[in-house]
């Protein structure tokens, strides 16, 4: 049987009369990236620093590796790493300069921390930049070299809050595939994200909190499924919209939804056939859409639907094809 290599029961974390944490619980077995998904304000950064050692639980509890974090913080700092949202890099130092200092903060000696720095450094390409002053890096170099340093103690669990936080497209494209390349050395990851696609793309387990305390939770396509099927989604000139919703209503036998942002109307779609009736049907009332299609629920859906509002989080970024989760 797998032990969990996390365990949150019923902590909570208050700030005054705030409880930025109400009753979090989680837990996850080694060797996979746990998606922690919600919105700036929803606890995902205090529940981090619980489990990084960095804040004490009101009450509740939680064990990183099977060490409690009150009971026995120093023992749980030798398992796990910490990249926080903002990289933690001393900018007049050199990139080699960071990373050797937090692998003697693990305790290594000067050949070992300087022999894994090679090694970090390399794996996250920026060798060649290794021996310039931090402050001439770019946000996006700044932030792999956050993640090298996390990395130079070759921690069983490493904590990423928002690691792509703010940075370009290409640099989230690279900091996915570090990420992915851990988890494949070994590394089980806790990611919190306000991004939809990120935790899509990368977690094999997500949870969704808000207002401190977990809401759902399950693989991405488990958490689509309770929002329901796919829909056909359709937006029409505005002047034929009245026409088209009497139309959708004979197809689904309800009325469809209209998004009152940008005139987008929705139907259930019980298979591809329902999209072929209503591409029909228009073509019957001499109708082109602007747009139309066959769409499965997204995680922005499944965050709508369970918490009444939106993630509040702009894109994340370019896409990548759908990997396997097997």
């Amino acid at each position: 049987m797998t032990t969990n290599i996390v365990d949150v029961h019923d902590v909570v974390r208050t700030f005054g009369e705030v409880k930025a944490l109400d009753g979090m619980s989680l837990s996850f077995e080694p060797g996979i990236i746990y998606g922690l998904l919600g919105p700036n304000g929803a606890g995902k950064t205090t529940l981090i620093r619980v489990l990084a050692t960095l804040l004490k639980p009101t009450s509740g509890s939680a064990t990183v590796a099977g060490i409690d974090v009150v009971a026995d913080p120093d023992a749980v700092r030798t398992r796990i790493g910490l990249a926080g949202q903002f990289a933690a890099v001393d900018a007049y130092q050199t990139g080699r300069e960071n990373v050797e200092m937090v692998g003697r903060l693990y305790n290594l000696s000067k050949r070992e921390a300087r022999r894994r720095t090679d090694e970090v450094l390399e794996r996250i390409d920026l060798m060649d930049a290794a021996d310039r002053q931090v402050k001439t890096y770019s946000g996006g170099m700044r932030r792999r070299l956050d993640l090298a340093a996390s990395m130079v103690g070759r921690p069983e669990v490493l904590f990423l809050d928002e690691p792509t936080a703010g940075i370009d497209p290409r640099s989230r494209l690279d900091i996915w595939s570090l990420i992915e390349d851990l988890v494949e050395r070994g590394t089980t990851i806790l990611l919190t994200t306000q991004y939809l696609d990120e935790a899509d793309q990368l977690a094999a387990r997500i949870g969704v909190i808000d207002r401190g305390t977990m809401i759902a939770e399950g693989t991405a396509d488990e958490l689509k499924d309770m929002v329901g099927g796919s829909v056909v989604q359709l937006t029409v000139p505005q002047e034929k919209q009245s026409t088209v919703v009497g139309l959708l209503r004979s197809v689904s036998g309800d009325e469809p939804t209209i998004d009152q942002s940008n005139g987008r109307m929705s139907i259930p779609a019980s298979s591809a056939q329902t999209l072929l009736t209503v591409a029909r049907k228009l073509e019957e009332a001499s109708i082109t859409p602007d747009d139309i299609g066959l769409r499965k629920p997204t995680l922005d859906d499944v965050f709508l639907s369970i918490t009444g509002h939106a993630a509040e989080v702009g894109e994340a970024g370019p896409k990548r094809p759908a990997r396997s989760r097997e």
